[in-house]
C-alpha cells in the first residue's frame, strides 16, 4: 500500500487554466474518488496522476517518491479506462498476462498471477476467449483484472463503468468494492456519477473548474456541504434552494439561501405554498416536484403516493436538516 501526495499541480491548456493548483493526500489502502461535472478536470487531474499528461508545475509523489519526471511505465501505476482497451487477438488470458510477460517473467508467473486474479473476478471459464465474446462487463473485468497481475503501487480507474447498463453498473460496482477489500491497495477512481462516489469512496474530492471544493467521507459531504457547489452536486434528486426572502420565517442574519434536501422537505397543512408540477413513482419512494414562488423543488416521499398534478400543497423545511448559505455560496 502506498500514498498518494499532489502538491499545488497545475495545468493549462493555451490560455485556459484546467487546473489552477491541485492539493491533495492519498492515503495507503484508500479509496479516493474523484467527482465532479463535466469539463470540471478530474479526468486530467487522473492522467497527470498517470504520466500520460505533463504538468505545468507542482510535484506528484507516489509512495513518497516524486514521479513527475518518470514515464507512465515507471510510475508503477496500473490504470483502467473507459474503453477497455483490450487488444482484440489476445484471449483474456493472455490480455491480462501481456504486461507480465513483456516484463520478463516466466510462464509460470504469468499463469499464476492471472490465475489469481481470475478468481477473484470469476473469470475462470472466460480466460480462452477473445473480447469479442464477452459482455461489456466482463471486459470490464478483463480490464481490472489485467490491472491486478501488474500488483502496482496505484490504481487509476477513469469512469470505468459508463459504458455498462444501469443493472451492470450496479453489480460492477460490488465487485469493485469487494476487491478493494480483498487487495487492500490504494486506488483513485474518477466518475461523474455521484451515485459511484457515494457507494465506492473512503473519501471523495469534490472537483470544479479545476479547484478542489471539498474533501470527505460521503456522509460527510451529504450532510455537511462546505458550500452551495458541493450542496448541489452531492445528492439525487439534488438539495433544493429556496430564497430566504420566500420562507416567511427566521434566517441567519447573512443568510440569502435555504438549502433542504428531498428527504427533509414535509407536505404540510400550512407552510410554504407549492403546485404539483410532476410526481414519480418508484414503488419503495415517490419523488414529487413542485413550483414554489422560490423555483421549483423536489419532495422524497417513503412508499407509494398519488398526488394529482397541479395540486396545490404546502412545503416545511425539517429545522435540524436545514443549511444556510450566504450571497456567495458559503455555508453558515
Amino acid at each position: 500500500m502506498h500514498t498518494l501526495e499532489l502538491r499545488n499541480l497545475r495545468k493549462t491548456f493555451g490560455s485556459v487554466e484546467v487546473i489552477p493548483g491541485a492539493s491533495l493526500s492519498v492515503e495507503p489502502g484508500e479509496f479516493c474518488v474523484f467527482v465532479g461535472p463535466s469539463g470540471c478536470g478530474k479526468s486530467t487531474l487522473l492522467r497527470m496522476i498517470a504520466g500520460l499528461e505533463p504538468s505545468d508545475s507542482g510535484d506528484i509523489l507516489i509512495g513518497g517518491a516524486r514521479v513527475n519526471d518518470l514515464e507512465p511505465s515507471k510510475r508503477e501505476i496500473a490504470m483502467v479506462f473507459q474503453s477497455y482497451a483490450l487488444y482484440p487477438h489476445l484471449s483474456v488470458a493472455g490480455n491480462m498476462g501481456l504486461a507480465l510477460k513483456q516484463a520478463g517473467k516466466s510462464k509460470a508467473e504469468v499463469t499464476a498471477a492471472v490465475n489469481r486474479a481470475a478468481e477473484m473476478l470469476a473469470l475462470g471459464p472466460l480466460l480462452e476467449r477473445r473480447p469479442a465474446e464477452l459482455s461489456g462487463g466482463q471486459r470490464q473485468r478483463v480490464a481490472i483484472g489485467r490491472a491486478i497481475v501488474r500488483t502496482p503501487k496505484l490504481f487509476l480507474f477513469d469512469e470505468p463503468l459508463s459504458n455498462l447498463d444501469a443493472a451492470l453498473r450496479g453489480q460492477t460496482r460490488l465487485e469493485l468494492a469487494k476487491l478493494h477489500r480483498e487487495l487492500g491497495a490504494t486506488m483513485v477512481y474518477v466518475t461523474h456519477d455521484q451515485v459511484e462516489a457515494m457507494t465506492l469512496a473512503d473519501r471523495i474530492v469534490v472537483l470544479n473548474a479545476g479547484r478542489i471544493e471539498q474533501v470527505g467521507a460521503p456522509m460527510e459531504l451529504y450532510n455537511r456541504p462546505a458550500n452551495r457547489f458541493v450542496a448541489g452536486f452531492i445528492g439525487s434528486p439534488k438539495m433544493n434552494f429556496l430564497p430566504v426572502a420566500t420562507l416567511g420565517g427566521s434566517a441567519p442574519a447573512t443568510a440569502s439561501e435555504l438549502g433542504i434536501r428531498p428527504e427533509h422537505l414535509a407536505i404540510t397543512e400550512s407552510g410554504i405554498p407549492a403546485r404539483v408540477t410532476h410526481v414519480e413513482r418508484l414503488g419503495h419512494e415517490t419523488i414529487v416536484y413542485a413550483e414554489t414562488s422560490g423555483g421549483l423543488v423536489s419532495v422524497r416521499l417513503i412508499g407509494e403516493h398519488d398526488l394529482p398534478v397541479e395540486q396545490g400543497i404546502h412545503l416545511t423545511p425539517d429545522p435540524a436538516h436545514s443549511h444556510w448559505f450566504d450571497s456567495a455560496g458559503k455555508r453558515l
